[in-house]
């Protein structure tokens, strides 16, 4: 796993063909037991490092699309595995907790539900108030600069900006850590402002 923008957090990412670009998960070490958030297959030596680094004991899915390795994961570690209230009838992996909009999932990270993306109440993430992380409604394609999922793939794109306009509005963000394409370390307001006026 590589170390991201914070000493306790780390990411490991895996290279799409079709998409052209990268899928990435992260894992965020605190005292209060380690968290999994999206969480793709693990190599040996990623799988080593999580175990050097305190192992896992909650894992987060912020929707449907991004269950990845998740169910295998919480398997052989026994971790439990929280996933969106929005899609508690059709999810298909067993969850333990169905997080809600602006619930927290442990001390520090704030869940937010997502309106009108390509799955119902899609979570992102906001850790201590200074980076979010973001499933598949926010991605970026281009580095530095963010921007939403294509409007063909969304549920109802009125509610979709919407949703994104409100996460823009979040005061502090530094960081964006998207689901998909490259991360926005520095600057993350400023991105996500110019995300919400392009829309």
């Amino acid at each position: 796993m590589k170390q991201l923008h914070r000493k306790d957090l780390f990411g490991w990412s895996e290279f799409n063909k079709e998409r052209n670009l990268d899928f990435h998960s992260v894992l965020w070490v605190r005292d209060g037991g380690n968290v999994l958030i999206d969480p793709l297959p693990m190599s040996e030596h990623d799988h080593s490092h999580l175990q050097r680094l305190g192992g896992v004991n909650f894992i987060v899915i912020t929707n449907s699309d991004h269950c990845r390795d998740a169910e295998n994961i919480a398997g052989s570690t026994g971790a439990p595995i929280y996933g969106p209230a929005g899609e508690e009838d059709t999810f298909p992996v067993s969850c333990e907790r169905w997080l809600h909009d602006n619930e927290e999932v442990v001390p520090g990270l704030i869940a937010y539900q997502l309106e009108g993306s390509k799955t119902p109440g899609e979570l992102a993430l906001l850790l201590e108030h200074t980076t979010l992380i973001t499933g598949d409604l926010i991605r970026c394609q281009i580095a530095g600069e963010l921007c939403m999922l294509p409007e063909t793939k969304l549920a109802d794109a009125h509610k979709a900006i919407q949703s994104v306009k409100r996460i823009a509005d979040l005061p502090g963000i530094k960081a964006v850590l998207t689901g998909d394409g490259w991360p926005v370390f520095n600057h993350g307001s400023e991105a996500l402002h110019r995300l919400a006026k392009s829309l």
